[in-house]
């Protein structure tokens, strides 16, 4: 039921696909980059999605841009742990980065094997939203 049929993506092309991976894998080495993989990522995230009409596609850009911006999220709230001492930062950071990487993976093998990016299927009413 959660699965994504092939003959459902009218019109998907291999480069569509293609896209989608690479940007996974910004996302996924964007700790390398210090980030900058994950705007470039983030931009064209938007890009695609605005113009995206495949329920599955979508569902992956909206999972990644929620990902980055929770990450984002936590990064600014844990960042006055720094200031109280290295270690309690260092290991904040080192938890929101593997929770990062987590989600990028899991998203990556779940778009890989075309399955949506959560466990559960969305509804005809998340689809639309």
């Amino acid at each position: 039921m959660g699965d994504f049929d092939l003959k459902d993506s009218a019109g998907k092309t291999g480069n569509d696909r293609l896209v989608v991976h690479i940007l996974y894998g910004l996302h996924t080495l964007a700790w390398f980059s210090a980030g900058v993989f994950a705007l470039v990522a983030l931009i064209i995230n938007y890009l695609r999605r605005a113009d995206e009409s495949e329920p599955l596609y979508l569902a992956h850009h909206r999972y990644m841009i929620a990902t980055f911006w929770w990450t984002l999220l936590w990064l600014v709230l844990l960042s006055p742990l720094w200031l109280v001492f290295f270690l309690p930062g260092a290991l904040a950071y080192a938890l929101v980065w593997l929770w990062y990487l987590y989600r990028c993976l899991k998203g990556w093998l779940r778009f890989n094997d075309q399955r949506w990016p959560q466990t559960q299927t969305p509804t005809p009413m998340q689809e639309s939203a």
